[in-house]
């Protein structure tokens, strides 16, 4: 499946791809650096260390993000990977979105909204008309792309030990 959009200041272009090719990995490096240190700027008043964001990613696996009952999405603006999302099923028909990032020096080119398009696509080629997501607090601009796309919040339903808030979007019935 390739879901494609356009857009007049570039070509974005979305797809499942596997989570563990180099692009998946560099692309989960970078989202895992990005909202790890922020939360150890804001938490401790430092960047991580080198030995602490490797350690974190190592215990944040993706591996769960593959068929049949997950997927890996790439955005690739003007060919190049840039942008990176995941969905895991939970219930027969509700999927957890998770790993949204854009990498900064393309943010504001519409990435995100055309990765959240893909997402709904993806989430119901898994069969899913719900999709929930947790986020931290201190992730306003991830958190305002959720809103801006349909999601709402929602009661908790997770305890991870970073969910601070919660969203839902139910998908409408194709062809409504």
């Amino acid at each position: 499946m390739t879901i494609s959009t356009a857009r007049t200041s570039g070509l974005w272009t979305v797809a499942p791809d596997g989570v563990t090719t180099g692009e998946a990995l560099a692309l989960l490096r970078d989202y895992y650096y990005d909202v790890a240190n922020r939360y150890y700027r804001l938490h401790l008043d430092r960047e991580g260390t080198p030995e602490e964001l490797e350690s974190g990613l190592a215990d944040s696996p993706s591996d769960d993000l593959t068929p049949p009952d997950g997927l890996f999405l790439i955005g690739r603006y003007d060919g190049a990977a840039q942008s990176c999302a995941g969905l895991r099923r939970l219930e027969a028909t509700t999927v957890e979105l998770t790993r949204v990032f854009v990498r900064p020096t393309v943010r504001g080119t519409g990435g995100g909204a055309h990765l959240l398009a893909a997402v709904d696509t993806a989430a119901r080629s898994l069969g899913a008309d719900r999709i929930v997501l947790d986020t931290r607090l201190d992730l306003v601009e991830a958190r305002a792309l959720y809103t801006r796309h349909g999601y709402h919040e929602i009661p908790a339903y997770s305890t991870g030990p970073y969910g601070q808030i919660w969203y839902g979007k139910d998908l409408p019935t194709p062809g409504r």
